[in-house]
């Protein structure tokens, strides 16, 4: 157990750069293997479907973010709990936490993937489907709520992964499941001619394949965070901790789903199904830039919660500033591949000619905030893993709230369908502005030794 204890300890002593990169690179691979496998099933989709079923896939993002707000209420409120309580050496209340997260993904993942499924034609309508979209949306939706309980589990303990010191492992966890989906979906597509139903069915087993190994790996009795006896037992104090650090990211997704559900709506009145699948294109790759940053937000989250419980200011500040500085980068290179090849990056996606002129022309607009959304997407991350839940809620709702839903309002009824897709760019700018005020304030409390949740 030794070694593993100094697998978590370390984070308190091994230079700063060195720790992000160990920490973040695995995750960022795991991320980006994530989008790609997203991208992936789009592909396959609009390839081996047809166009309008990338129109019926967009409109289940919101139901997918709304299984994902659940899913980061536990694994990444249990995360930072986890890395905290690490560095204050309370390691029976981090294996208390595990057991903790198995019991809680259970139970809201066969809650949300029964109701969900009861009233699934009507949701689906009221996020926008019409009698050209429906079926496809309703076909892929039935197949993963029924492996919805998977989901939840194995994104709950990659987290935990992560959080205990095996960011390799999470990281593996992540690309086999984009490598088995990559195996089995044109297998389940093209092959057995399943249609849309394949591409879900594909990415149900993909993950229930790599729980598997994150149970044995947790199974160890040699590792210092591992299932064990005794720790299955709701602990109030440990969900409310978890469920108050959770909210921040479980908001955030909410917010993103009631979002996207007044996007698809705003493109179909203003534009129609069409509009919808071109959204789900830009959606896709924007993504894919979105997820590398969280990736790197998650190597830096055990980085900085660890040294603030420890009370070693200098590192946690250190870490915040590399991981701005890389997020920006990130976030650039998206902006630039949009700005100058939206049409080609469409057209791996379609050969319908219509769809990819509009997702060219929305991804122009959509990444024209990009180069600073990552400063922003690390700053509240940052108030998130220090355990400061009220910032880290309020930075996550700037976004969507206070300035995405009153632009979704008020510019496409004067715009028409370009406002729909200006308002995003809009409220990038000014989430960041607010960003750096708060960040501002947060660092001169550090700098006066201020370490109060």
């Amino acid at each position: 157990m030794t070694n593993n204890v100094g697998a978590a300890t370390e984070l308190g002593t091994l230079p700063i750069r060195k720790l992000l990169m160990q920490y973040s690179i695995p995750a960022i691979i795991a991320m980006t293997a994530a989008s790609l496998y997203n991208m992936i099933d789009s592909i396959y989709i609009g390839h081996g479907v047809g166009a309008m079923a990338i129109s019926g896939l967009a409109l289940t993002f919101p139901l997918m973010n709304l299984a994902a707000a659940f899913g980061s209420l536990v694994g990444v409120g249990a995360a930072t709990l986890i890395s905290v309580r690490l560095g204050q050496k309370d390691y029976d209340t981090a294996r208390s936490i595990l057991g903790n997260v198995v019991v809680m993904n259970l139970i809201i993942g066969i809650a949300f993937g029964v109701i969900t499924l009861i009233f699934l034609d009507p949701i689906l309508y009221f996020f926008g489907a019409s009698d050209a979209t429906i079926g496809y949306a309703r076909d892929f939706m039935k197949v993963i709520l029924l492996g919805n309980v998977i989901t939840h589990m194995y994104l709950g303990l990659n987290a935990v992964l992560r959080a205990s010191g095996h960011p390799k492992e999470a990281m593996f966890a992540t690309i086999n499941t984009v490598l088995f989906n990559v195996v089995l979906a044109p297998i389940f597509i093209y092959g057995f001619k399943w249609g849309i139903e394949g591409a879900a069915l594909a990415t149900v087993m993909s993950q229930a394949i790599s729980l598997m190994k994150q149970i044995r790996i947790l199974s160890n009795k040699d590792e210092l965070i591992h299932l064990q006896k005794g720790i299955y037992k709701l602990n109030r104090n440990i969900v409310s901790n978890i469920i108050a650090i959770g909210m921040s990211p479980f908001l955030m997704n909410l917010t993103a789903c009631f979002i996207v559900i007044l996007i698809n709506k705003g493109l179909k009145d203003y534009g129609g199904d069409y509009h919808i699948g071109a959204y789900g294109i830009v959606n896709r790759i924007g993504f894919f830039f979105v997820m590398i940053v969280m990736g790197l937000n998650q190597g830096m989250q055990p980085i900085a919660g660890y040294n603030f419980g420890a009370q070693q200011h200098e590192r946690v500040k250190r870490v915040l500033k590399l991981s701005i500085y890389g997020a920006t980068a990130v976030t650039t290179v998206g902006f630039l591949i949009g700005q100058f090849c939206p049409h080609l990056i469409a057209s791996a996606f379609t050969t319908d000619k219509e769809m990819i002129e509009l997702a060219g022309k929305g991804m122009r607009i959509v990444v024209m905030c990009f180069p600073i959304i990552g400063f922003q997407m690390v700053t509240t991350n940052f108030f998130q893993s220090l355990g400061m839940a009220k910032k880290a809620i309020f930075l996550s709702l700037t976004r969507q709230l206070l300035f995405l839903l009153p632009g979704l309002l008020i510019l496409p009824p004067i715009m028409g369908v370009d406002g729909v897709w200006y308002s995003m760019p809009l409220s990038d700018l000014l989430a960041s502005i607010v960003a750096a005020f708060m960040l501002a304030y947060q660092i001169k409390q550090l700098k006066k030794g201020n370490y109060t949740i």
